[in-house]
């Protein structure tokens, strides 16, 4: 009975293992928070104004850049996605243009070009 109680709780560990390594390498692959904002509207205190996505350039989100001029009413949106950003109601601030640089700030498990100390 001792024994088969210790079975059980040594394979619930090696499952539960398995399920935190398989969470952690599936993060790796999946895209960064993006959100559209017009890149002429940045704000010193508030970071960038959030505009609608169909401002972006719609496509895959594996594109580098969704870059384009979009005339909204009478002014013109310089749209771009934005990529993990610390958004604060319309504005998001402290993110990065670039798709590949956001993919390389990935969490635990993930390789990329990061800085090592020296």
């Amino acid at each position: 009975m001792a024994e088969t109680r210790r079975r059980l709780r040594s394979s619930t560990v090696v499952l539960g293992g398995m399920g935190v390594l398989a969470a952690a390498l599936s993060a790796c692959g999946s895209d960064p928070d993006r959100r559209c904002v017009d890149r002429d509207s940045y704000d010193y205190v508030n970071g960038y104004k959030i505009v609608a996505d169909k401002n972006c350039k719609s496509g895959s989100s594996s594109s580098s850049y969704g870059k384009g001029r979009k005339k909204t009413g009478k002014t013109t949106t310089d749209a771009d996605w934005y990529y993990d950003a610390d958004v604060s109601g319309r504005y998001a601030d402290n993110g990065t243009f670039s798709r590949s640089e956001a993919v390389d700030r990935g969490g635990f498990g993930c390789s990329g070009s990061g800085s090592g100390g020296g």
